[in-house]
């Protein structure tokens, strides 16, 4: 199973994503991968991807969230146990306001990571990813660090993207003062190539798994939607909108809308080709 450049999307190490500290739940934001053939490995070389969203929550007042994560990817020339080795850091934005209440803004945690990438064969791919986000203090970020492991699979045959890829975060100390609990999320893609074109369904899951504080409600959502994508060659281009269809303790429902953008610069490694050398 080869990955070309029209599957840059093929790896959630290219992308690292956050929710803000004002609100309980999941440090990596729900959604932020979906889209992505997250258990397929990489072609070696280095990327830039961004990705952004923006939603309201229909609480009362309605409440905004807005995330911005600029992050670069190296999918590089070397394996381990027969895994692509992929190496990711970002350095995410958020801002967050209540209607006719408050606004805040910043940067949220950074982000590292390092993942092993399998192609099984038959279009078929597992990846594992394990990073961390570093403890920072921002009106939108949390002090203290936490863990993070990805269990991804995909399917990306006959221009099909069929993936699962599931987010466990585990705080590294226990966080009373900003009610941020162990968490996980499942970001889900099922999509379909027509060419240049890209589109399909997606949906993601996500529950708080331990209680920071006694009485603490846990929360969860699950949310669907659809995906368009396009191909432009040197760029990749991706667009989906979410809703939520259940939650619980959240206190409304999110709508938000979605977009991404890849950027491949190549194999810094590469052997040139010869017809590509230079000869005095």
């Amino acid at each position: 199973m080869k990955i070309s450049l029209k599957i840059l999307a093929a790896s959630g190490v290219l992308t690292v994503s956050t929710a803000v500290s004002a609100l309980a739940g999941s440090v990596t934001e729900p959604g932020e991968t979906v889209g992505l053939p997250t258990g397929a490995p990489l072609s070696p070389g280095v990327y830039f991807i961004d990705t952004l969203n923006w939603g309201v929550r229909s609480t009362s007042p309605n409440s905004t969230l807005g995330v911005n994560i600029p992050a670069l990817a190296w999918s590089t020339p070397w394996t381990f146990l027969g895994a692509r080795v992929q190496f990711v850091v970002a350095a995410p934005e958020a801002e967050q306001g209540v209607n006719h209440t408050n606004y805040v803004d910043g940067f949220f945690n950074p982000f590292f990571g390092g993942q092993l990438a399998w192609d099984l064969g038959g279009g078929f791919g597992v990846s594992y990813l394990l990073g961390g986000y570093a403890g920072v203090h921002t009106p939108v970020s949390f002090d203290t660090a936490s863990f993070n492991q990805r269990f991804a699979v995909s399917y990306t045959a006959n221009g099909w993207n069929l993936t699962a890829n599931a987010i466990w975060g585990i705080q590294a100390q226990a966080v009373t003062a900003t009610l941020n609990p162990d968490f996980v999320n499942l970001d889900l893609t099922a999509t379909k190539k027509f060419g240049k074109w890209e589109l399909g369904a997606v949906g993601f899951f996500s529950s708080d798994v331990s209680s920071p504080i006694p009485l603490y409600q846990r929360q969860s959502q699950f949310a669907l939607g659809g995906l368009v994508g396009y191909d432009f060659g040197p760029v990749i281009l991706q667009a989906y909108l979410t809703r939520d269809v259940a939650e619980r303790n959240y206190g409304g429902f999110d709508t938000r809308a979605w977009g991404r953008v890849i950027v491949p610069f190549g194999d810094p490694f590469a052997t040139p080709a010869p017809g590509m050398l230079y000869h005095k």
